[in-house]
């Protein structure tokens, strides 16, 4: 009951939003009391949090295991892992909204769980620009920090736009992506 109630909580929070959806929006979804709904979560701020945690602990999880593989090239991890953030997107459309729209609705208190995680996950692509720069595999005359945050606003914003069933698929959109970065929008 716990996945169904956090499934439809994300349907209701991508149509109407965290603020506009009301507990008994969600009760009325399911056909269930409050009671029910206070099992699993003490607040609605709560039941959001978990959403959250959800999202960025399976990005990070397939985010280190790109980092983790000894074979590829720090181009070839930055093509993957920006694949994988669109393609997930795609995947997990609604999920995706709702994490990257409805954080301004955390509690301080929540925040400070959700935001170590949002951190790491930075880190962690910016440790590929790096380590690529050290390398010698990427311009090294760019801030890896603003060349990381770049990345991540170009990828995460195509929650707003893209369309799975659009003109590009999200492999094509990644591709897209990644040849920006790494030959630059400047024509040769």
């Amino acid at each position: 009951m716990k996945d169904l109630m956090m499934e439809r909580s994300i349907q209701l929070f991508a149509q109407k939003g965290f603020k506009e959806t009301s507990i008994q929006d969600i009760v009325n979804e399911l056909n269930v009391t409050k009671g029910t709904f206070y099992y699993y979560f003490k607040s609605k701020q709560e039941l959001l949090m978990d959403i959250h945690l959800q999202y960025i602990e399976r990005l990070i999880e397939n985010q280190e295991t790109i980092l983790a593989d000894k074979t590829t090239s720090y181009p070839e991890k930055l093509h993957s892992i920006i694949f994988k953030l669109v393609h997930d997107i795609e995947k997990e459309g609604l999920r995706a909204k709702v994490f990257f729209r409805e954080m301004r609705h955390l509690s301080e208190e929540h925040l400070e769980q959700i935001i170590p995680k949002r951190d790491r996950f930075k880190e962690n692509v910016q440790e590929i620009i790096e380590k690529g720069m050290e390398a010698g595999q990427f311009r090294s005359d760019l801030p890896s920090d603003i060349v990381t945050l770049g990345i991540l606003g170009m990828t995460n914003w195509s929650y707003f736009w893209f369309q799975p069933d659009g003109e590009k698929s999200d492999r094509e959109v990644a591709a897209i992506f990644y040849k920006m970065l790494m030959k630059g929008i400047r024509s040769q």
